[in-house]
């Protein structure tokens, strides 16, 4: 007999429980706020709307279907089977925070607080859920496949995302590195800067439209299905030693972005997660690309 499906549904910490965990009371992060003129009522509205939704959404998953929960900290941690359907309770981007983690899983996407969130990932209602999860295990169910960028260093560290991934300095500083793009010299070009961004078209609503945007680039975003990525690199400095002539562009296909430091460290990471980050160390090498893992969303 097949086992039956299981329900993961994933969430994360809310603020009144973050300014809970920090001040200890609700009176306390009550007057923590008003010393500031804000108050806690939003916040404590908005954390009683999280808690229904879980709770709707757990009641919802079908009677003989396994389940269990994760908190979006102990995503790393955890071990997702090839039977799961992930349910995300909460923002867009918590989606992309469990996506790296997934191979192949569908995805739904529960909106919390309508309005509020963009609903570009988390589409739908607590209220559909029971729908959403027979459509994901139904052999007709619809899903959308959505395109992740990966990065695979030297060492065969790999790290996926969803929206982007970003190699930068750590803290604020400079790094250096030799960047190597489809159609350029084999050698690459050295650089300084504060990082190099790669994006999808699902992250063309966020961070790298902003690059985009600020750079008045001519490149065409992709869509969230679309198998192109497109690179920006950040601030690149001119010297005698660095060039500023790679610092935009596309890849699609097997096409590779190809980047060795040239710095005592970098880090890699992705979708903002920098604390479940790659690190790389002077010599090391990384190349980014199209994933050939790709986000089933369940629509």
């Amino acid at each position: 007999m097949s086992l039956a499906p299981r329900a993961v549904l994933v969430h994360r910490t809310t603020e009144y429980e973050e300014l809970l965990a920090r001040h200890g009371t609700h009176g306390q992060a009550e007057f923590f706020l008003s010393s500031r003129g804000r108050s806690l009522a939003e916040v404590a509205e908005r954390h009683h709307r999280h808690r229904r939704a879980l709770t709707d959404v757990a009641a919802a998953v079908p009677l003989r279907w396994r389940r269990t929960q994760v908190e979006r900290a102990d995503l790393d941690r955890f071990l997702f089977g090839p039977e799961d359907v992930v349910v995300v309770v909460g923002q867009d981007g918590l989606v992309a925070n469990a996506a790296k983690y997934l191979a192949g899983q569908p995805v739904v996407g529960i909106d919390t607080d309508p309005g509020r969130n963009p609903g570009v990932l988390v589409r739908h209602r607590a209220r559909d859920t029971a729908a959403l999860c027979r459509a994901a295990t139904a052999p007709d169910g619809r899903t959308e496949s959505l395109t992740m960028v990966e990065a695979v260093a030297d060492d065969t560290q790999r790290l996926l995302a969803l929206n982007e991934i970003c190699l930068a300095p750590p803290g604020h500083g400079t790094a250096r590195y030799r960047i190597g793009a489809p159609g350029s010299p084999s050698a690459g070009e050295p650089q300084a800067s504060s990082g190099v961004l790669v994006g999808t078209g699902t992250g063309a609503t966020g961070w790298l439209r902003s690059l985009w945007l600020e750079r008045g680039s001519t490149l065409r975003l992709p869509a969230p299905s679309d198998p192109r990525l497109l690179w920006f690199v950040r601030e690149a400095w001119p010297s005698p030693a660095t060039g500023t002539s790679l610092t935009a562009g596309a890849l699609g296909g097997r096409e590779t972005l190809a980047l060795t430091v040239e710095s005592d460290r970098m880090v890699v990471f992705g979708d903002g997660m920098e604390s479940d980050a790659l690190e790389l160390t002077w010599g090391q090498s990384v190349r980014l690309g199209i994933s050939r893992t790709a986000l089933r969303l369940v629509v």
